[in-house]
Order: structure tokens, then sequence, then C-alpha cells
């Protein structure tokens, strides 16, 4: 069974993995002062609660955009399962060709996301990534990685909105009936969850031009069920994209 983990700035994400079977996957906060007993103590915690014995792995892997936090988790796993990880990074086989001015800002996620949507897609395409910031990534024709943009996340957003605005509630991310809306609460709504929608929309319809052709598009990230399904285009929605990828990156690179 693979361990394959997802460092992310809100959320750690624990997939376990049998074969391209994802059989669990739990989430853990991500905190960036948790020493390394603290993560092990937790990652335990977690497993036990959930039937996932700590010594069944036979490899690991890791991904990780919040470098205070990749360490300390990195020795916890050692720990935990006796197995040294694999990180996504430099040096690193991972398939996936990368046509960008400096290719060591590409993070580690969106690697991980680009590798599994050319698997499981094919190219052209875009990976909208909504998570603590939303990112739209796009793989040309060939399936070379050639940039995309980012944009601050919705959640992000909400909070901005309501920490700046002191008339303004504090919602959740459940779309509204009606996009036009009397009540300050589902007004809010309605701008953030069908705005973040009309801006991925635009995005998609933007990249089609610059590139004259058509893009299929896939969605991944903790947001993207709330918003995915409220755009006009034509989205696939896979929650577990960045779980694929880390199997396929470590099947490339295991001995």
């Amino acid at each position: 069974m693979l361990l394959a983990i997802d460092i992310g700035n809100s959320h750690i994400v624990l997939g376990c993995l049998n074969g391209d079977t994802i059989t669990k996957t739990l989430r853990i906060v991500t905190d960036t002062k948790k020493t390394e007993d603290q993560y092990a103590a937790e990652i335990k915690g977690i497993f036990d609660f959930s039937g996932v014995d700590c010594r069944g792995f036979g490899g690991a892997i890791i991904a990780s955009v919040v470098p205070p936090v990749t360490s300390a988790l990195r020795r916890a796993v050692k720990r935990l399962t006796g197995i040294s990880p694999l990180m996504v990074g430099a040096g690193i086989k991972t398939g996936l060709n990368i046509h960008i001015e400096d290719a060591s800002e590409l993070g580690a996620d969106a690697v991980c996301v680009s590798v599994a949507a050319l698997a499981k897609y094919g190219a052209p395409c875009a990976v909208i990534d909504l998570g603590t910031a939303t990112k739209i990534l796009v793989l040309d024709h060939s399936g070379t990685y050639i940039g995309g943009a980012i944009a601050p996340g919705v959640a992000i957003s909400a909070d901005a909105l309501t920490s700046r605005a002191s008339l303004l509630p504090s919602v959740s991310l459940d779309a509204p009936k009606r996009a036009i809306s009397g009540v300050t609460a589902e007004a809010m709504k309605s701008g953030i969850v069908f705005g973040a929608a009309a801006m991925v929309d635009g995005m998609l319809r933007r990249f089609k031009a610059e590139l004259g052709m058509p893009l299929r598009a896939v969605a991944t990230g903790g947001i993207a069920p709330s918003i995915i399904p409220h755009c006009a285009e034509k989205i696939t929605l896979d929650e577990n994209l960045i779980l694929d990828g880390l199997r396929l990156i470590y099947e490339k690179n295991r001995k």
C-alpha cells in the first residue's frame, strides 16, 4: 500500500492507495508551529481511528507547498511507517515537460495534478485547482505545461470581504437559489459562489482563444465541489487528482 501525502496551505491530505485504488482519504490541519512529535501523534491517532496500520505501507511520497512543515512531517512519517518518503521536487522523474521561464517556481502540487490530468484526460487540458489559491494550469496540445493563472482563493476572498466590511456577515459557500437577491447574506453567496464560477468560465474562454483550440477542463481542490457545478463550461470534477498524480510519480521513481 502507498501513502501519498499532499501538504497544502490549509490542510494536509493523507491518501492510502492500493494500486490505483484510493482506499482512504484523511485530512489534518496544516500548522507551521507543530513539531515532528506532534505530527507523528496526530497522524498515528487518525490512522488508529480509521483502522489504518502505520506499518502496512510499502512506500510513501510527499508533495508540499509549505516548506516549514515539510521536514517535520517527513520525519514523522519515517517514524510511523519505517519508510523514508519520496519528495516531489528537483531531481525527481515526473514525465512532465515544463516550458515556463523558471521551472523551479512551479509548485509540487501543480506538478502532481498536471501529471494526473495528462494521464487521465489527455491534452490539451486546463486544470482548475480550487484551494487556498485558485490556480488554473494549462497543458498544450503536446502535453507540455505552459503556464496559467493564479487568483485569490474563494475562501480567502470571502474572509477578506467580511473582515474589511464591518456590516457584512460571514456566510457559507452554499449557492443561493437566485443570482439576484435582496437579502444581504444571499447576495454575498451569489457574488462569492457564482462570481467564482463566472471567473473560471471566463478564464477558460480566454485560454481557448489564446490557444486557438478546444480545451478539456478538469477541476480539483477542496473548494471545487462548491463552485464547479455552477460553471457554464464543461468541467470534470476530480477531487482526488493530486493523489493520482502522487501515485503516478511514485511509480516512475520507485526502484
